[in-house]
């Protein structure tokens, strides 16, 4: 792939998938992608987020709770909720981004008979999953682009 795609994760806190998302793709995307996330209503990344990327090898020291106004009027390639609530709240940004929605589950609300820490893995493997096949897709289309330009 060329220059590299801009890619906005959004839910609804910032706290625990779209950080796990950003982390994911940062690290399986190499250097083809520009990522960032945000929240519509952003707090304090949850420990247990911490926790299950630290078991992936992937350290989210220096990762931060961010607003999605921090982002009004950038361009991104894609903009990519994680939750319902997101998509719902997500406003109109300028340019051609492409939506996605990838509804996951909330791992911190509490559930009667979840464990939150099997909950927070649960999410984190799907998470890890949807977006190394996205890469894999993303990374056939440019070389089928490529290939026609030829």
């Amino acid at each position: 792939m060329s220059d590299p795609l801009r890619v906005l994760f959004l839910c609804s806190g910032n706290a625990c998938r779209s950080q796990m998302a950003e982390a994911f793709l940062r690290h399986l995307g190499g250097g083809h992608f520009e990522v960032f996330s945000a929240g519509t209503d952003p707090h304090e990344i949850h420990p247990l987020t911490y926790a299950v990327m630290g078991e992936s090898g992937l350290n989210l020291t220096g990762h931060a709770s961010k607003s999605l106004s921090r982002y009004e009027g950038a361009d991104f390639d894609y903009i990519i909720t994680v939750c319902d609530r997101a998509r719902d709240r997500c406003p109109t940004f300028p340019g051609d981004s492409e939506r996605i929605h990838w509804r996951f589950d909330d791992p911190a609300e509490v559930v009667e008979g979840q464990a939150p820490l099997d909950r927070f893995r649960r999410v984190r493997d799907e998470m890890r999953e949807r977006i190394r096949l996205w890469v894999a897709a993303q990374e056939g289309h440019a070389r089928r682009k490529a290939a026609r330009t030829v």
